[in-house]
């Protein structure tokens, strides 16, 4: 089940630093509840991803980016995900949801999500994704110059480049697959 109440309430949260730089973390603040939970009676794997979300979009709004996307009528699409389980959080224990732009390439921006209670990362989940619209999808340069920035990606760090990598990869495979099945 979607976590429709706490996406209200992270779109509608005014208690944060509002506006923020395009490199700087933001920062939300959960609660495990028991729908978040598995069998193992701890947050589940495929819940991480699902909290990420919010933190993304708690991201975009704060960055403007959000405001960007509305006007040229684009949304956020994930290509890829890829997560980092280091410890379990449990029933009730709060924890922040710390999130961040790594970079880009030509095609794909790099974002990360930190999950992390009393200073340490419980979960880390990295994401490769566009923004995509009826004019298709637009290159991150672009999509940053709305907001009257003119960057050049900061370099992608070894763990992203290797993520990148191992996708495009995997597309490959895909399409390969694709190609031999249609003859």
């Amino acid at each position: 089940m979607y976590p429709w109440l706490r996406l209200a309430r992270t779109a509608l949260d005014r208690s944060g630093p509002g506006r923020v730089g395009i490199f700087e973390t933001t920062t939300i603040r959960l609660r495990a509840w028991p729908n978040d939970l598995d069998i193992n009676m701890h947050v589940n794997n495929g819940r991480y991803l699902t909290l990420a979300d919010l933190g993304r979009f708690d991201w975009f709004r704060r960055v403007g980016l959000w405001e960007v996307a509305k006007q040229r009528r684009v949304y956020p699409v994930i290509g890829d995900v890829t997560a980092k389980f280091r410890r379990e959080l449990r029933a009730f224990e709060r924890f922040e949801l710390r999130t961040r732009l790594v970079g880009w390439d030509d095609r794909w921006g790099f974002l990360e999500h930190r999950f992390v209670r009393a200073g340490r990362t419980f979960c880390v989940v990295a994401i490769r994704g566009v923004f995509t619209g009826p004019g298709g999808t637009m290159r991150p340069a672009e999509f940053l110059g709305e907001l009257g920035l003119g960057l050049d990606s900061p370099p992608l760090p070894p763990w992203a480049s290797h993520f990148h990598t191992a996708a495009e990869a995997i597309s490959e495979t895909l399409r390969a697959e694709e190609r031999a099945a249609q003859g």
